[in-house]
């Protein structure tokens, strides 16, 4: 059987389960071969909308009702529109419409530009070979098995298999910056079998048939195998990543490629690491939902305790209606409807509790407040001409509650710019002049040696170093490049080479070589040029290539020339240390270890010499292991470990992966903040690490814990966790590091490096030893107690995973994750908060993020000063409604205890619809935009600061209390104060006594001034907008009230309001009940205020007595008195406004 031929071809053949076939070109296989069954697979459309034209309204009206707010309205209401209720329906149902209105227009407009993008993306031309002619399509019509033709600079519009390329090896070059944020040029191979095809009727011409696992969503791992059929005699060819090309990914330094179809659409690796963008709420929405519950509880009882009331009161027959107005018997029956109704009524008429407008001016506050960021000058930056942008406004005050924050490294803490910064070759130090990105600096036109120069016998080590450096490497040569028509890569009239490689620092060590000297020309028939420091060219046979991995930390090369072959290494130094049998290892080991100190990224160089028999040795193990199906990665790594080994140290060297401009500064604001900062990249682990010590992520006394690939094939996983569970608790004694944020520096520092693979043994949820316990939990307690964590060589969707693990974790911190990659998309939507960065790598991550910065630099003011002004504003405006309301509707129902329960209203109609609307929306408003409790400066130089409001700490429970209560006891002392009042007083000179009307009227007025001046004696920051709007509040109320009470509106059916509110402020005894109920109300919150800021004062109370008391700069100096009283190591502060209280100035 033809199968059976397969598998004996195939070495260590795998049983899948789960796997698909491809028919290339959509041909049928030779006739008894193998069954022949097409699969259905997607189209080539990509989705990322989440409303269609017909399901946008019942799904948006669903999101929004699902809110409790909007529930409860929605059900007031209709409460309304049913019975008879003592207030008209617009005034719940008018907020509510604007409200829901507003927010689904806003979100249609954002997903009807997710639309606009899909379409863009899916319209898209593609090139596809048909019966040898290349035909064009949309990118949506293309289906698995179609050959497609890629050209330079095309982005690939599915996942792809290399079957040819323009180029003679059947390479090509590829850059996956939108995937894994890696600009540089990474090398893809073509299979062996078709890569001469070169023409659209040779690539029509194979006959062959892909096998594949099935999507997933790992964008380093592929298995697969092609069966090619010759004279209907199949030939296997194993398949592995370095045949797959992932949409997204653009082809570079290569004219064209044939490629087929085997992953489309939703089905592509780029789509499967794409996470689906949902709403997020902010831990401030979530205590109003918490809040509004509480207050609907209490709502419901006053509601059901004055309707029990109301039939106690009405169970005396003396106390029944009147005569004029009695029920018949049939309506005496009926006490279940009509006790419901009554409910219903009360629960309308103390419905103001709960005010619609609050979510309003949360809305316009979120909204208004955003621009502040865009207006910021601090966050705009010339060089990209970009300002910060925000893309949602609902989570400005979310900014300033952040826990973590998990950052990409390439392109967001780094600019991706390497430097060549020296080499050291038998302790012989070379600093060449600074080579950046393949530019030299200029300076001087020789080189710098350091130390004495090296002796003759040291002559041939040192031209072997840079030899070794111009050989082992992947980078490739492109002679020049053309932009806009222009030619680059010509200098002083000659032609120079411009060099691309899949790791940038190559490229900066084989400039660096070209400026000591020895210059790599080209590889072309495996034939690696050189030209040596008597510009005489050196050529080199390229026989084998040994790839770096993450496990070994080395790569090598075997070359042959002048009949000797040589074996080339190059790594971390813990990688090739162990290795060496020979060289000047105490002296290359004192240069690493003082250059890694510096945050250097350094490398070392080795070598040795192969017999011919040890080379073909070489070359049976490595082509055994290049044949496997079943573990070949194992099996190479066996191989290699083999090869490299025993060998002479030749030197190492020193790269600077550059940082962006202040990137450390804004991490170390960030951890004196209490944050803790995750660097989550697919970079390899050395590089990251590099970048760590360098951004001031790991200091010079972390102790550095691993959880990688490399320990856990030492030791089991169970182990390894075990073991650094009880390294960081040994230390912490059990404790967690918030514990010891405090202390010295004395106190050891733990950083963890962890790598993807390990981190999917971690996340696996079957674990196979049924006593390894929970290995998260463990893994959790470890990244507790780490002052900082890294995680490298990450896909996308593991970002996400591990921001989702730590976000759902017992605690709940607030994450924020920040990147400017594709690859970084998942963990931003997957973050409480997620900014994107305006970078090189496109801007998928500034589209999909909640908010976009220029630099990572930015990120310091936009949580330490935005953050914790947005959450300041918000969390007082938040309290101040509820509070306001509290007092608002309280004496409503205390007012039911002397109306018999009778629903009737305390206030006017026109002060209960304009109580929220005007006369106390405006302040609040203000406030929540403009107030700064603290100078924009000190909160930048005092990171600390941040921490006083972590945690959610203004909108906790025992504030909310406080602030409830306060609430009700000014509504007790303005309604008993003006009964008492009344009751005890003559008001006026003709002895005539004051009716209910104005009864109410005294008691809005009392508490509109009181609500007003509470705010004022919280506001800080005093501009001319808050005095205008603060007094011009209160001159509307009064001559609305005016008017109001003054005139004879025709199209009213009532006048009780006529004259009402002159006759009160006609009465002296009404002005001093005014003066002396306001003071009675503020008086207990300013002593209390008083009291803790003296016997508890927090860091924020402590410097703003400070800058007040001793600071002539502090606007407010000129507008209050500060009394200081210092005492027994107390302070105490009286804040009195002298706007306030004018007598005082």
């Amino acid at each position: 059987c033809p199968l059976d031929i397969i598998k004996t071809l195939c070495v260590g053949e795998e049983n899948w389960v789960d796997s698909r076939t491809v028919y290339i070109g959509h041909k049928e296989p030779p006739p008894g071969t193998e069954a022949f069954i097409q699969q259905r697979f997607p189209d080539n459309r990509i989705v990322s909308s989440k409303y269609t034209f017909w399901n946008f309204i019942p799904k948006n009206m669903f999101e929004q009702f699902r809110r409790v707010a909007n529930f409860y309205f929605l059900i007031i209401f209709l409460v309304q529109l049913i019975i008879d209720t003592p207030t008209s329906p617009i005034t719940s149902g008018l907020p509510l419409f604007f409200v829901i209105t507003v927010t689904a227009i806003k979100q249609g407009y954002e997903d009807w530009l997710r639309h606009k993008a899909d379409n863009a993306v899916n319209q898209c031309p593609v090139h596809v070979v048909q019966h040898g002619k290349v035909v064009r399509k949309q990118s949506r019509k293309l289906k698995v098995g179609d050959v497609v033709l890629v050209k330079e600079d095309e982005t690939f519009p599915c996942d792809l298999i290399l079957l040819s390329s323009s180029r003679d090896d059947g390479t090509c070059y590829v850059t996956t910056a939108s995937l894994d944020g890696e600009s540089s040029h990474k090398t893809y191979y073509a299979v062996q079998d078709t890569k001469a095809y070169s023409t659209e009727k040779e690539v029509d011409s194979i006959h062959a048939t892909i096998e594949c696992e099935q999507p997933q969503p790992d964008l380093y791992k592929f298995v697969g195998r092609i069966n090619i059929y010759m004279e209907n005699e199949p030939v296997a060819r194993p398949l592995g990543s370095e045949n797959l090309l992932l949409r997204g990914a653009t082809l570079k330094n290569t004219e064209y490629i044939y490629a087929v179809a085997i992953y489309t659409g939703m089905e592509t690796k780029m789509a499967l690491n794409y996470q689906s963008k949902c709403q997020k709420r902010s831990a401030v929405e979530k205590s109003m939902n918490a809040y509004l519950v509480v207050y609907l509880c209490i709502l419901i009882s006053k509601a059901l305790i004055n309707t029990a009331l109301k039939y106690v009161w009405q169970a005396d027959p003396n106390r029944d209606e009147p005569w004029f107005n009695q029920r018949t018997e049939a309506e005496r029956q009926r006490h279940l409807i009509r006790a419901f109704t009554d409910f219903l009524a009360f629960m309308v008429l103390f419905n103001y509790i709960i005010p619609v407008s609050m979510y309003v001016t949360v809305e316009m506050q979120k909204f208004l407040g955003s621009y502040f960021i865009m207006w910021d000058d601090d966050m705009f930056d010339e060089e990209l001409g970009e300002r910060a942008m925000v893309n949602t406004s609902d989570l400005n005050e979310e900014l300033g509650q952040v826990e973590y924050v998990f950052t990409d490294k390439t392109g967001t803490l780094t600019e991706n710019n390497m430097e060549f910064i020296e080499c050291c070759v038998d302790g012989h130090v070379y600093v060449p002049h600074a080579i950046c990105n393949g530019q030299v600096i200029p300076g001087a036109a020789s080189m710098d040696m350091i130390d004495t120069s090296p002796g003759p016998e040291a002559r041939e080590h040192e031209e072997l170093f840079f030899r070794a450096l111009c050989l082992c490497h992947t980078v490739q040569v492109k002679e020049e490049e053309t932009v806009d028509g222009i030619k680059h890569g010509i200098h002083q009239g000659k032609s120079t080479s411009l060099y691309i490689s899949s790791s940038p620092d190559e490229v900066a060590l084989v400039e660096g070589m070209k400026r000591l000297g020895f210059t790599y020309l080209r590889l072309k028939d495996s034939l690696m040029e050189i030209l040596n420091r008597e510009d005489e060219i050196e050529r080199f046979e390229l026989l084998e290539v040994l790839t770096f991995d993450s496990v070994r930390r080395r790569m090598s090369v075997i070359v042959r020339a002048t009949g000797e072959f040589y074996l080339f290494c190059k790594g971390a130094d813990s990688s090739i240390f162990p290795r060496v049998i020979s060289g000047k290892v105490d002296q290359v080991r004192a240069r690493v270890e003082h250059n890694a100190v510096e945050g250097l990224r350094t490398l070392c160089v080795a070598y040795k010499r192969l017999s011919p028999e040890q080379y073909q040795e070489v070359c049976h193990l490595l082509s055994g292991a290049k044949l496997a199906l079943q573990d070949r990665d194992k099996r190479l790594a066996e191989a290699y470990d083999l090869i490299e080994k025993d060998l002479i140290l030749l030197g190492a060297t020193a790269v600077e992966d550059r940082l962006q401009e202040k990137a450390a500064d804004t991490i170390e604001s960030l951890h004196k903040a209490g944050m803790k900062v995750w660097v989550l990249t697919g970079d390899k682990m050395e590089t990251a690490a590099a970048t760590c010590y360098a951004s001031k992520l790991f200091r010079r006394n972390t102790q550095i814990l691993e959880l990688t690939t490399k320990r856990t094939e030492e030791q089991s996983l169970h182990d390894v966790l075990f073991d650094l569970s009880r390294t960081v608790l040994r230390q912490h004694g059990g404790m967690s590091r918030d514990t010891f944020s405090g202390l010295s520096g004395d106190y050891c520092d733990y950083g963890l490096i962890i790598d993807g693979a390990t981190l999917s043994a971690v996340m696996r949820p079957d674990q196979e030893d049924s006593n390894s316990g929970n290995y998260k939990e463990i893994f959790l307690e470890i990244c507790r107690n780490c002052s900082a964590v890294l995680c490298c060589r990450m896909a996308p969707l593991q970002k996400a995973q591990i921001v989702k693990l730590i976000k759902t974790s017992k605690e709940h911190p607030i994450t924020l994750a920040i990147g400017d990659g594709a690859n970084d998309v998942s963990m931003i939507l997957e973050a409480h908060v997620g900014i994107g960065i305006m970078g090189k790598e496109g801007r998928q991550a500034a589209r999909n993020s909640d908010y976009a910065i220029p630099k990572f630099k930015h990120l310091k003011k936009m949580l330490l000063v935005h953050g914790h002004y947005y959450y300041i504003r918000i969390s007082e405006l938040v309290q101040y409604f509820f509070y306001k309301n509290v007092c608002f509707i309280f004496p409503q129902f205390l007012y039911q205890f002397f109306c018999g329960f009778s629903q009737q209203p305390l206030y006017d109609t026109a002060y209960l619809t304009l109580y929220n609307i005007s006369f106390t929306s405006l302040p609040i408003l203000l406030y929540s935009l403009i107030e700064q409790h603290i100078n924009m400066d000190i909160l930048k130089k005092d990171p600390s600061l941040y921490k006083d409001i972590a945690k959610n700490s203004l909108l906790r429970w025992p504030t909310f209390i406080y602030w409830t209560v306060l609430g009700v006891y000014d509504a007790i002392v303005m309604f008993f104060g003006a009964y008492f009042l009344f009751d005890n007083t003559t008001f006026t000179s003709n002895g005539q006594m004051f009716g209910n009307w104005t009864f109410g009227t005294l008691v809005f007025t009392v508490l509109v001034f009181t609500v007003t001046f509470k705010l004022a004696l919280d506001t800080h920051y005093w501009t001319w907008i808050n005095h205008f709007v603060i007094w011009g509040s209160l001159i509307f109320f009064v001559v609305f009230s005016l008017l109001w009470g003054g005139i004879i509106w025709p199209f009213l059916n009532y006048q009780r309001m006529y004259y009402v509110f002159m006759q009160m402020l006609s009465s002296g005894p009404a002005w001093l009940s005014i003066i002396l109920l306001i003071t009675a109300s503020l008086v207990p919150d300013v002593v209390k205020k008083v009291i803790w800021r003296a016997l508890w004062p927090t860091t924020t109370e402590t410097i703003q007595v400070d800058t007040c008391a001793y600071s002539s700069k502090r606007v407010c100096s000129s507008t209050s008195i500060i009394i200081v009283v210092r005492g027994r190591g107390l302070m105490t502060i009286l804040h009195i406004n002298m706007l306030l209280f004018p007598a005082l100035r």
